[in-house]
């Protein structure tokens, strides 16, 4: 499943393999085999002083003491399945490469810009509140980015999207590659199945740590709770309907992606009742037949920038033959979303099924 990779740069049918691609499946003492269940802190020496030794073991609520030890991922051999391995901090990084828009954004949000050397994968529309602040940040590329402008950024941390970290030949190559170079890693849980909304907030924690900022990141956390109970209670009433991913195959007609992986996004897409209907088929494409035989409730189509005209593919979508007696086409349940913000992997996706809420009850 790890080579279904979104891989821009064909125009017209670009964004009908985009979902077939989303299979997602410092210093050289990053290297270690798996950690514990929960990231912990390894404290420093002590220091010849007993006051400085007990100051040292009884740190100030919420800073970290470094060197840091995170649990995280790696993949293991060909399989391309995501295992645990450690990243170990020996201070707080100071240049980071962020390998997607979304995931840049939420560092922002975390008061982090001033520690980004380079950002890349510009496929969706930026957050106005952060503009300013995103446009500090060095372009690497407007597109996917490769290993050798990562590594040229001199970075001491990359992080982001997973599936980006999973192949030595395309993305910013692997995790134990760039490890092996002196560079920490930090693959987000949220684009490893299994992940759910806690996953989210697992990570923003962990960069909390990493970053020393664990109170501004306990603080975003409490605010997308917030955001998230209240999606969730809005449409606790609401009857429960299953859902579809499309996307323009170029040709006049739609794919549709199973999202068998992407557990996170299916999670998220719960708080307004929704239930993929494709969630326990292990193929990433599924078929025409397949489609009209699940007949779901709701079509999520896929945007990004650069894609079709997602009304032309409304209008061409709603003329279909093929799918006219599909609940979603005849009763018109067919929303667009961005792509970035729901295979960002980050906390885009909130505010991105807060829009999508609105449209569901508008209908």
């Amino acid at each position: 499943m790890r080579n279904h990779r979104f891989r821009q740069g064909t125009a017209a049918v670009c964004l009908s393999i985009c979902f077939m691609i989303l299979a997602a499946c410092g210093s050289n003492s990053n290297n270690g085999s798996s950690a514990s269940s929960s990231p912990s802190a390894s404290p420093s020496a002590a220091s010849p002083s007993a006051s400085a030794a007990a100051s040292e073991s009884a740190p100030a609520a919420g800073r970290t003491v470094y060197p840091l030890t995170i649990e995280n991922f790696t993949t293991s051999g060909d399989s391309g399945t995501w295992v645990k391995k450690n990243q170990t901090f020996e201070k707080a990084p100071e240049r980071v490469v962020a390998n997607t828009q979304p995931i840049a954004e939420m560092l922002i949000r975390l008061g982090l810009t001033d520690k980004m050397v380079g950002v890349a994968a510009l496929y969706g529309d930026l957050d106005p509140t952060i503009k300013d602040e995103f446009e500090k940040i060095p372009v690497l590329s407007k597109d996917y980015v490769g290993k050798e402008p990562v590594v040229g950024a001199n970075p001491d941390l990359v992080l982001g999207r997973a599936d980006l970290f999973a192949d030595a030949d395309w993305g910013v190559g692997t995790v134990d590659g760039l490890n092996e170079l002196g560079i920490n890693t930090f693959v987000n849980s949220t684009g490893v199945r299994g992940a759910t909304l806690d996953s989210l907030y697992q990570d923003i924690s962990n960069i909390g740590q990493i970053f020393d900022i664990q109170d501004t990141a306990t603080a975003y956390i409490d605010t997308l709770k917030v955001r998230a109970e209240t999606l969730k209670s809005k449409f606790a009433g609401s009857p429960k309907q299953t859902f579809a991913y499309v996307s323009d195959n170029g040709e006049g007609g739609i794919n549709t992606y199973s999202g068998y992986v992407d557990t996170f996004q299916g999670d998220v897409l719960g708080l307004l009742g929704l239930t993929n209907a494709f969630a326990d088929v292990e193929e990433s494409s599924i078929s025409l037949e397949q489609l009209i035989a699940a007949d779901p409730d709701v079509f999520l189509l896929s945007w990004y920038s650069g894609s079709p005209d997602s009304q032309t593919t409304l209008d061409s979508l709603y003329k279909n033959e093929q799918l006219k007696d599909i609940k979603a086409v005849k009763n018109k349940q067919v929303y667009v979303i961005d792509f970035n913000a729901y295979w960002g992997y980050g906390d885009q996706i909130i505010g991105a099924v807060e829009k999508l809420a609105g449209e569901l009850t508008a209908q």
